[in-house]
């Protein structure tokens, strides 16, 4: 069922217009992802009634909570939405027991029953020992922690986090995406979060919505969106490849002239124009022109190189430019560095076509 359904139309002076709809159930966590500039963060302003829309409407568990037609407009101490902000804004003069107190007591609770709450919250966040702590003598995790138990205070209707991990080092980064998600899993209604980062997504989110220049261009899991990406924002997001072309007979001629062959173009089924989607470990690469079954065959050379985990990534230039995935060892074999050439084979199997 359906707890948050928002349609958001706001047009700013820069002249940027966003114009988003966003439907979550309870207890589903939706990412909001894309560039700088996309609207992330100003959509999240709307939704807490920080920023009054200009067309469109919010509804938050059959309440209006905002309409530009009929004129309602519920401030943002009367939604029931808890904000983290991404530079966490706790009060430096207050203790952490205090600034989780704060929301609270601000909407008239008595200091006792604030008090308890802040004292429950804490030692759902594990920082029962840290509770008398001012905001600088916090690690990033614990402020993290912290400015969650405040959002979370008096258990609003609607959750809000912008930007949640973006303070945190990598490594402290890494372990709190999974606290994260199980603390957001204590609360009952929709949770919306804004991130740059795929990984977040994937580990705290049911739902991502990509966001670009203001309107929504894909919607789903992060499997669904590396299955079919919609743009190239989204592919580079996914680490896909992601080629536009239009259909000629059975294969599918690029921009640069360049024709490539896949399996779902020879069915005949897909005509026009087209996106294909092309993952990494595909491409394979060589030093020398291969002899080889795959339908696909490029020269090109390489521009960089950069180290995943226990894969290197290898982004090649040229007619067709592609990004490969392959193994350290590989890339030794092949003696593979900026700048030398090499040759991409894709077989017509891994080339996935849908339309543009």
């Amino acid at each position: 069922m359906t707890a948050l359904d928002a349609n958001i139309q706001i047009q700013l002076e820069s002249g940027f217009q966003l114009d988003v709809g966003l439907r979550a159930a309870a207890g589903e966590t939706i990412a909001i992802l894309g560039p700088n500039g996309a609207g992330k963060t100003t959509l999240l302003h709307a939704l807490a009634g920080l920023r009054p829309l200009d067309g469109g409407s919010v509804t938050l568990n059959g309440s209006v909570l905002d309409d530009a037609t009929t004129g309602v407009f519920v401030p943002p101490e009367d939604r029931s939405v808890g904000f983290m902000f991404q530079e966490y804004l706790l009060f430096d003069h207050l203790t952490a027991r205090d600034n989780i107190a704060f929301g609270p007591r601000a909407r008239g609770a008595s200091k006792a029953v604030a008090g308890e709450e802040a004292d429950r919250l804490l030692e759902l966040v594990g920082l029962a020992d840290r509770a008398d702590a001012r905001p600088r003598a916090l690690s990033g995790g614990e402020a993290q922690r912290v400015a969650l138990a405040r959002a979370l205070a008096g258990s609003p209707r609607l959750l809000l986090l912008d930007e949640p991990l973006s303070a945190l080092d990598a490594t402290t980064r890494d372990y709190m995406r999974r606290d994260l998600r199980e603390l957001l899993s204590t609360h009952d209604g929709p949770r919306i979060l804004v991130t740059h980062d795929p990984l977040d997504a994937a580990v705290i989110a049911d739902r991502v919505l990509v966001v670009e220049e203001g309107h929504t261009v894909q919607e789903g899991t992060i499997a669904e969106l590396a299955q079919r990406p919609a743009t190239r924002y989204v592919a580079d997001l996914v680490g896909v490849n992601l080629l536009r072309g239009v259909v000629r007979d059975e294969s599918i001629e690029l921009p640069s002239g360049a024709l490539l062959v896949s399996a779902d173009v020879s069915e005949g089924t897909i005509v026009g124009v087209v996106l294909a989607a092309i993952h990494p470990h595909a491409v394979s690469l060589h030093r020398q022109a291969p002899e080889t079954s795959a339908r696909n065959t490029w020269s090109g050379h390489v521009e960089a190189i950069e180290a995943l985990g226990s894969r290197v990534r290898v982004r090649i230039g040229g007619t067709v430019s592609l990004v490969a995935e392959v193994t350290p060892g590989a890339l030794d074999d092949l003696a593979i560095a900026p700048g030398v050439e090499v040759w991409c084979t894709v077989k017509a199997t891994e080339v996935s076509v849908y339309p543009a």
